[in-house]
């Protein structure tokens, strides 16, 4: 970290608050050489704890340096270690929970741009969203508030950020986990004033967990991504070569080996299709969660007349 850097943060830290100049300092100094380090990133959570206010300006750049640091520093990009994952969930804790619309951010902007992130990162997202969306106050960086008496448009759309991005539980669709967290906020808030976007998300969303169909190798490990970077970048290996000699002298073999699968293999219809049906202990899983307020509710019925092949509510 150079002295630049540092003595622009512990002056902002000190004034508890930092300008538009001082944030494109920083941004200057600390993407001098092309990358953030383990102590620049200290020194910004330390400052972004240190603020009073948090301007837009100063999200972004919180944002996408911290994002920076954890998704970048290490090959291969774009995976969170559980080293990392471990000190960024220390350090969001530092306070006692996430506290700000920076550090909102943060976790949600993550999940969307990382390949994967590990198993205890997934969970404190879905933990994070749901203290948020139940406790939160305050503007949301996508528009809109956070509210602790109902469920708002703003955090609708930041649980859909969350729930659907690449790094998530289950990629572009909706895990079981993730379909519970839905549930208790469901009942948490059932009486209250909530925006029409929620009742819509509700049901597409766990509708999408009993009915929707995910590749199981639409997300793979940081550790497998490593072998097979360093796999196809070991030019001993002549991958390139061999393939472009096979299909040249073997053209038919090369379709058989790497085209059509055999008629035992189902097709992604097939796969589809069995997703769709709800099987017996989807069945039972469903019972359970709308068996616990005691009632059929209106989200419930909703949720029911979507399974049975009507439309979503209209937001």
């Amino acid at each position: 970290m150079t002295m630049h850097f540092s003595d622009i943060a512990r002056q902002a830290a000190a004034d508890r608050q930092i300008s538009d100049e001082e944030i494109l300092q920083l941004r200057r100094a600390g993407w001098g050489d092309g990358r953030i380090t383990p102590e620049e990133a200290e020194a910004i959570f330390a400052l972004n704890d240190s603020l009073g206010i948090r301007t837009d300006a100063w999200v972004d750049f919180f944002v996408e340096a911290i994002g920076e640091y954890v998704l970048n520093t290490l090959e291969p990009r774009g995976y969170v270690t559980e080293e990392q994952g471990s000190w960024l969930i220390a350090r969001l804790n530092a306070s006692g929970n996430v506290e700000s619309m920076a550090e909102l951010e943060l976790v949600v902007r993550l999940v969307e741009r990382a390949s994967n992130v590990p198993e205890k990162m997934k969970v404190y997202v879905l933990g994070v969203m749901e203290h948020e969306v139940l406790t939160g106050t305050g503007p949301t960086r996508c528009g809109g508030e956070l509210s602790h008496t109902h469920v708002s448009a703003a955090e609708c759309r930041i649980l859909r950020r969350a729930i659907f991005a690449p790094g998530s539980d289950r990629p572009g669709a909706v895990s079981r986990r993730e379909a519970e967290m839905l549930y208790r906020i469901k009942d948490a808030c059932l009486d209250a004033n909530n925006a029409p976007e929620w009742k819509r998300l509700f049901v597409q969303a766990v509708g999408n967990y009993l009915q929707g169909f995910s590749s199981e190798s639409s997300q793979i490990s940081r550790e497998r991504a490593a072998e097979l970077e360093t796999f196809m970048a070991d030019a001993s290996s002549n991958v390139g070569r061999f393939l472009g000699r096979m299909a040249k002298t073997s053209p038919n073999r090369f379709g058989k080996v790497f085209g059509k699968k055999g008629t035992g293999a189902p097709t992604r219809e097939q796969l589809v299709a069995a997703d769709h049906a709800v099987t017996a202990s989807e069945k039972k899983w469903l019972d359970a969660q709308m068996s616990g307020n005691g009632m059929v509710d209106e989200y419930d019925q909703a949720l029911l007349d979507f399974l049975d092949g009507g439309d979503a509510p209209v937001a």
